[in-house]
């Protein structure tokens, strides 16, 4: 039957077991088990049943006065009381001396030290209430220090990125906050800046392997079944979706245990833990509820998350003479935002920057002690800002390609800056309010490009054509036919004709048709000197042109027609009367209005 694994300890601040020893109006003593300022609790819980087990969270300090133990009972009893309470996940056991016990069992005291749980005899004239109310005091005071810590760490973390040298600044400043190593990862894995007390190779190449779990275009591993190990130089995956860090034989081999599975003795040492919201596994000292607190310090700045790429399958193991089929490869799963793992005695922790250029923060220190998460995420979200598009290659050409169209440069002569191939154009209307400039960053985002134009009602996008857009959720969009860069006022035009169909017939994404027609046989000089011939009478007023545009688009649909361009139907009756008086046409004879359809695509 396999162990149990014990609970996640709940989510408060640990107070080290030696500080409630040294509380003199307590006098507690401790008789048996481990000693040492690592021992923490995260706790206190009475209680009299014979099997707590079931009534702990993990990392409590547990009060009992062994009411549920007789006079004289065997030591056998005392091994499985105490095994239960190591099962649960809890850290210390203190036991009060009268009314039921003259003194602690001697027997329990064996168990203890056999089992590795601290022991501790409260006195007679120590309450259990007021050990508990010691604890919580305790809790509040490490709170209070770590958001302290917290504040101070990201007041001197903002003040380094504000230096001439940014990124190194934020860096050393990480490191000796930590009191450990910070080094900035490129996109290939090497290193770019680093900062701290030197550390061994063998450490810096463990941290170089962990990164790999959270970069964006990193491997991801195979999800074999629970409790078998991983294939070689991969660790065994549980099937909540936790990610081991790859490499056998050094960091990250042993036995990965799921999230919710990471409370004391939960996993092996070196088990890589990883979250997808950048917050520690259960179990860390980071994880505390102060913790949470602190990380508002960090509120307004956010850092995305990059997608993943699926590892290959592999096939089960089944013994030596027999033979499975592969198992088909994980799906494409979200790649995660921090990772942890440990080497020996060094705490390691890779943070993907919100960037999405591929850039990971390494840290490794001697100990990770509370509030070490949150200090080196606000470092982690500054460093994305720092490392974001405005300081890549991308940016600057596109800071290049503004300068010199507003020099007087053409855009063929600027759009190799921007990327090769064709483009298109979107214009797209949110369907709540108007846009704004966070929600046209994601929009563009999320169609592929940082080439974001916010108007009054309407939000524009010059992407790469080769990405076909989809459907945004709160979006009606209208796309152009791929232009090249001689093309795209045109494509421009196209695209808001597109967003008008759209709109009028009520559904989130119109394609200009690019497809070859009539019109292709007149040359197109021609074709525009016609236009500008037959519409002249409309050219002094453009929105009689746009209007009779739509109208035409639409079949002639006085409502369609009037939600499409936002007026009045009794409007868009009006400008159509006056588009027949100025061009002298019956607007309701078929060849008429093909010949005006031809004209106004010319324009």
């Amino acid at each position: 039957m396999p162990e149990p694994v014990a609970p996640a300890v709940p989510p408060t601040p640990p107070v080290a077991l030696s500080a409630l020893l040294a509380r003199e109006d307590l006098a507690l003593r401790q008789i048996a088990g481990p000693a040492g300022p690592s021992l923490v609790i995260h706790g206190a819980h009475t209680s009299e049943m014979a099997d707590p087990y079931p009534y702990l969270l993990g990392g409590e300090l547990l009060l009992t006065a062994g009411v549920h133990i007789p006079q004289g009972a065997e030591a056998g009893r005392f091994d499985d009381y105490v095994s239960r309470v190591v099962a649960a996940g809890g850290a210390a056991l203190g036991f009060g001396v009268a009314p039921v016990h003259d003194t602690v069992p001697p027997a329990l005291v064996a168990a203890c030290d056999t089992q590795g749980l601290p022991l501790l005899e409260v006195p007679p004239r120590t309450t259990f209430s007021g050990v508990a109310r010691a604890v919580w005091q305790l809790m509040a005071q490490a709170r209070l220090a770590e958001l302290r810590r917290v504040t101070d760490a990201q007041q001197s973390l903002a003040a380094a990125a504000s230096r001439p040298d940014p990124v190194p600044s934020v860096l050393r400043q990480l490191a000796q906050r930590l009191g450990g190593h910070a080094i900035l990862f490129g996109p290939d894995g090497t290193g770019i800046a680093q900062a701290g007390r030197t550390v061994p190779d063998e450490v810096r190449a463990a941290l170089s392997k962990l990164t790999q779990v959270v970069r964006p275009t990193g491997p991801r591993p195979p999800e074999p079944d629970r409790g078998t190990a991983g294939a070689p130089g991969l660790p065994a995956v549980p099937r909540s979706g936790t990610a081991g860090a790859p490499g056998a034989g050094g960091p990250g081999t042993g036995d990965a245990r799921a999230s919710g599975a990471g409370g004391p003795r939960a996993g092996g040492a070196g088990s890589p833990r990883t979250s997808g919201v950048g917050g520690p596994a259960p179990g860390e000292p980071g994880s505390a509820a102060p913790a949470a607190d602190a990380a508002g310090v960090a509120a307004g700045v956010a850092a995305g998350v990059a997608a993943g790429v699926a590892g290959p399958g592999r096939a089960p193991s089944g013994g030596a003479a027999a033979s499975a089929a592969p198992v088909p490869a994980s799906p494409p799963r979200p790649a995660p935002s921090s990772a942890t793992d440990t080497l020996g005695d060094t705490h390691l922790a890779a943070y993907a920057l919100g960037a999405g250029e591929g850039f990971v923060l390494g840290v490794a220190s001697g100990q990770r002690g509370p509030g070490d998460h949150t200090i080196a995420s606000v470092a982690a979200v500054l460093l994305s800002l720092l490392t974001g598009e405005h300081q890549s290659g991308s940016g600057a050409a596109r800071s290049a390609a503004l300068v010199r169209l507003l020099l007087g440069s053409s855009p063929e002569e600027v759009a190799p800056l921007l990327g090769d191939g064709r483009w298109i154009v979107v214009h797209a209307r949110p369907e709540a309010q108007s846009p704004d400039a966070v929600a046209a960053s994601a929009l563009g985002a999320a169609l592929g490009s940082p080439l974001v134009d916010v108007g009054r009602d309407v939000v524009r996008v010059l992407a790469p054509a080769e990405r076909e857009p989809v459907p945004q959720p709160g979006w009606t969009l209208g796309v152009s036919a791929a232009a090249g860069p001689g093309e795209w006022p045109a494509a421009d035009g196209q695209a808001a004709r597109a967003l008008a169909r759209a709109r009028a017939t009520r559904v989130p994404l119109v394609r200009h048709g690019a497809r070859p027609g009539l019109a292709e046989l007149v040359p197109r000089a021609d074709a525009q000197a016609h236009a500008r011939a037959l519409l002249g009478p409309l050219g002094a007023q453009p929105a009689l042109a746009e209007t009779l545009r739509t109208w035409l688009s639409l079949h002639g649909s006085w409502d369609r027609t009037a939600v499409a361009l936002g007026v009045h139907r009794n409007t868009v009756r009006q400008r159509i009367a006056r588009c027949a008086a100025l061009l002298d046409a019956d607007l309701d004879d078929a060849d008429v209005r093909m010949e005006l359809w031809f004209a106004l695509r010319q324009c």
